[in-house]
């Protein structure tokens, strides 16, 4: 006689019911990540390609994920809390808020030239090293052309191919770290070596930047749109061209000649206008001195001494204001000691 084995059938509750409106898959944002590079993630761990993707969050296709960088309506930023579990203050968070700094935003450009820049940089090794690679919100903005911790130059392209990078052109289930193109992983991509004055000035432009916003200062505005016409005081490939339209490659010899010249004693000498604060700056040594002479070399071949003048040193600079101040300070002193010593000369006679 045989006997059959059966299989014991349980009702349970509906994944909808259990589950609500939450997505199968959480995915938790990392430190400075971009949006839209986060919106990759959570497309992918939820098992859909990030192009159709855009069609669940009722986008259009294109470079609809970069678009929200820019720009995150409120009702889709609650939407996306809603389905995540993520708060929308760090969803929001995500987005470009630095409204000051938006001119130098990388432009959105889906295919580009090589002589173009694209919208979006990397560090290989940093993607190398993450455990869940992913994209920075540094990586957008122009003024950025190398990687603070690896120490090595920003690509913006696939080494492989030389196309931009569009993981939101995704139509498969692929890491956002392998090149839609030609399915090259970036993570392999060599690294740039990038001079370390050009590293420095260029460390030292993001310590102001970020002072300045905290501060909500407006000397930020024109600090920014000196920036801009970088290339036309160094006369690299692409000159009258602003900062944002230069691929990554020439915008890193742009701040490797701009260190270049700034540091040069011939440069600063010529310009007499500054002599004093120069000084000043060189008892502080180390990045402060080198944004002084880059900030006199703008004022001398952009004829705007007005902007050295205003321009206000940010929170890494403490050892030059401190130097500064005293140098007021003694300054004053002796202005009414000799005035006080001509005032009782006077008085004499």
């Amino acid at each position: 006689m045989s006997q059959v084995t059966g299989f014991a059938i349980e009702i349970r509750e509906r994944y909808q019911d259990v589950a609500g409106d939450r997505w199968p898959a959480a995915v938790d944002p990392q430190p400075d990540e971009l949006l839209s590079s986060w919106l990759h993630r959570l497309a992918i761990a939820n098992g859909v390609a990030p192009r159709s993707f855009a069609g669940g969050l009722g986008l259009g296709g294109g470079m609809w994920s970069p678009r929200l960088d820019a720009r995150l309506p409120e009702d889709v930023a609650a939407w996306l809390g809603i389905r995540t579990g993520v708060a929308c203050e760090a969803i929001s968070a995500m987005a470009m808020t630095d409204g000051a700094l938006a001119p130098l935003w990388l432009p959105l450009r889906e295919t580009a030239r090589r002589s173009r820049s694209t919208w979006i940089q990397y560090c290989a090794v940093c993607l190398a090293d993450d455990s869940a690679p992913y994209f920075r919100r540094s990586w957008r903005l122009a003024s950025r052309i190398s990687c603070f911790t690896h120490r090595c130059g920003l690509r913006d392209r696939c080494p492989a191919c030389r196309a931009g990078i569009v993981p939101f052109a995704q139509t498969e289930l692929v890491p956002q770290y392998v090149c839609v193109r030609c399915g090259f992983d970036l993570r392999g991509a060599a690294k740039i070596s990038v001079g370390l004055a050009a590293r420095r000035l260029e460390r030292s432009i993001d310590d102001i930047c970020k002072a300045e916003i905290a501060k909500g200062s407006p000397t930020i505005h024109e600090w920014v749109a000196r920036l801009l016409r970088v290339p036309v005081v160094v006369g690299v490939v692409g000159a009258g061209r602003p900062l944002t339209s230069l691929p990554a490659s020439a915008r890193i010899r742009c701040f490797e000649q701009l260190a270049q010249r700034a540091d040069d004693e011939r440069v600063v000498a010529a310009d007499r206008a500054v002599p004093r604060r120069c000084r000043i700056a060189a008892t502080t040594g180390g990045r402060d001195g080198l944004i002084t002479r880059f900030a006199d070399f703008l004022d001398a071949h952009q004829r705007s001494p007005r902007f050295a003048r205003a321009q206000p040193p940010g929170v890494d600079l403490a050892a030059l204001l401190a130097a500064y101040g005293c140098a007021v300070r003694r300054g004053s002193r002796s202005t009414r000691r000799g005035a006080d010593d001509g005032a009782r000369k006077s008085l004499a006679t």
